[in-house]
């Protein structure tokens, strides 16, 4: 599947492939991809890979758990499409799916 991370601060672009079943901050992680912290390596505890999700691919990212949204609550970066990268799992579905990586993490 492919993922296209943006920057808020104008950094180029990346684009990388991971493996259907991973989500997109594990793929993150595993190449390196500059602003996803993880801290919590997935359990939605941490708030650390916050990404801004382009709006068309927004809906098909399944809904927020209760836990995500009081998280992406603290977050000042917070927008009407943020997510938690490691609640969004690779899929066919997502195969292209562009989000935007805000300037700071919690």
């Amino acid at each position: 599947m492919k993922i296209v991370f943006n920057y808020k601060t104008g950094a180029p672009s990346v684009s990388l492939d991971i493996d259907e079943g991973l989500t997109v901050m594990e793929g993150a992680r595993q190449e390196g991809v500059e602003g996803i912290l993880a801290e919590c390596g997935g359990g939605a505890i941490c708030g650390t890979c916050h990404v801004i999700v382009d709006s068309q691919w927004f809906n098909k990212c399944g809904p927020l758990d209760p836990t995500e949204e009081v998280l992406l609550g603290l977050s000042p970066e917070r927008e009407s499409t943020s997510r938690l990268a490691c609640q969004i799992e690779a899929c066919p579905e997502l195969d292209g799916i562009t989000v935007t990586v805000p300037e700071a993490q919690m």
